[in-house]
């Protein structure tokens, strides 16, 4: 069963602690669908399921929690859990996709952890690395909660009030939203993708070039 039935299927109160569940769990550095979740709750919300505000508190709470979390297992972990995590998921945690994370963070800082929750990849990934670049807490926590509060609530706001405007077709075309979140989703994995097969590229060049330069060195008598 895909995540999206699987929600639509429970009952209506279960559906704000999923939502909480599935995007604290991605959070904090599993690899799960939150965003399909969020739309598939929001799309919920619009036919009077459940409430949006309350769709977007619990995913609010979740992305700040699951963050936090991930952030105190990164600082206490280090890079070894990485390594350790890439050699287990390759597909998700390897070299290159840490190299790529490595150099968002070193170009936007704390705001990496902000941008990041707009990025499937990334958005794994922001809590526990920054927590073993030692980020500073306080300016963990900014970025966190002002990227929880605006992709979360911003994404329910949003596909509430799109909903709300096509309702009359909502019932016969409800996988359009979906659609698009996969596409979205799929669309930033995809791009991560290939930045961080650049940037693995680029490393095993410099590391080639460098054990060439070390090779021709003469050596000292």
């Amino acid at each position: 069963m895909h995540i999206d039935a699987w929600i639509e299927s429970v009952p209506p109160t279960a559906v704000y602690a999923l939502v909480a569940l599935i995007i604290g769990l991605e959070s904090l550095g599993i690899p799960l669908p939150g965003e399909i979740a969020l739309v598939t709750a929001s799309l919920m919300a619009v036919k009077g399921v459940v409430s949006p505000t309350g769709v977007a508190v619990c995913a609010i709470l979740g992305a700040i929690i699951g963050d936090s979390i991930g952030y105190s297992i990164g600082r206490k972990g280090g890079k070894p859990l990485f390594e350790k995590l890439g050699r287990k998921f390759p597909k998700h945690f390897g070299p290159s996709h840490l190299a790529t994370a490595e150099r968002s963070f070193q170009k936007w800082g704390m705001w990496a952890v902000f941008f990041g929750r707009f990025i499937a990849l990334l958005r794994i990934f922001a809590g526990p690395l920054a927590g073993a670049l030692k980020m500073p807490y306080w300016k963990f926590l900014v970025a966190n909660v002002l990227g929880g509060v605006v992709w979360a609530g911003g994404t329910t706001l949003l596909v509430y009030k799109v909903g709300k405007s096509i309702e009359p077709w909502l019932a016969r075309f409800s996988w359009a939203g979906l659609a698009a979140a996969v596409l979205v989703g799929g669309l930033s994995a995809w791009v991560m993708k290939r930045r961080a097969a650049r940037t693995h590229a680029k490393i095993e060049a410099e590391e080639a070039a460098a054990a060439a330069a070390a090779a021709k060195a003469p050596v000292a008598e």
